[in-house]
């Protein structure tokens, strides 16, 4: 009786993850797509928040391995994965300057946490991406570029040895 009710425990934990996850994404101000008095600078920010949204719940619905440390694992990356979508897109179109740190904060801790819960399961590790926040969106203007002789970033700073060599 004991181990039959055991191995209902991973199920009932996925039951009560996605219950509790979907319960706050089915009230209005988390309903798909842009809101009606979303003004046409926020629609990109909006579809982008929606499609992490549901990556995010797609990944996490998961089939019980009955392994909890992997059930946990399996809906826990597409959690910070979402976590991390969703702070990039702030970090693209948002322009609080606190927001947008704790935006940046947000993607280096999930991304650690991800890699922290595949090492200790011993999974292979997550192929390196480049990351979504480095493209600026069309209506935004790049920064503006320094000229600079090949590449990186160049200091003019004095060198002591130069002054011995003349």
């Amino acid at each position: 009786m004991r181990t039959s009710s055991l191995r209902a425990v991973p199920a009932l934990l996925n039951a009560i993850v996605a219950l509790a996850i979907s319960a706050p994404c089915n009230s209005p101000a988390f309903a798909a797509g842009p809101q009606p008095s979303a003004t046409s600078d926020e629609a990109p920010f909006l579809a982008e928040n929606d499609a992490a949204m549901t990556r995010m719940m797609d990944g996490m619905s998961t089939k019980p391995t009955g392994d909890v440390d992997r059930d946990f694992v399996a809906t826990m990356v597409p959690h910070h994965q979402g976590a991390i979508d969703m702070a990039q897109a702030e970090l693209r179109y948002g322009r609080n300057e606190q927001l947008r740190r704790i935006a940046q904060e947000i993607v280096v801790e999930q991304q650690q946490e991800i890699v922290a819960m595949h090492v200790a399961l011993g999974l292979p590790l997550p192929a390196p991406a480049p990351a979504r926040d480095q493209q600026k969106p069309a209506s935004m203007p790049a920064a503006p570029r320094h000229a600079t002789p090949g590449h990186g970033m160049q200091m003019n700073m004095p060198n002591p040895m130069q002054g011995e060599q003349q």
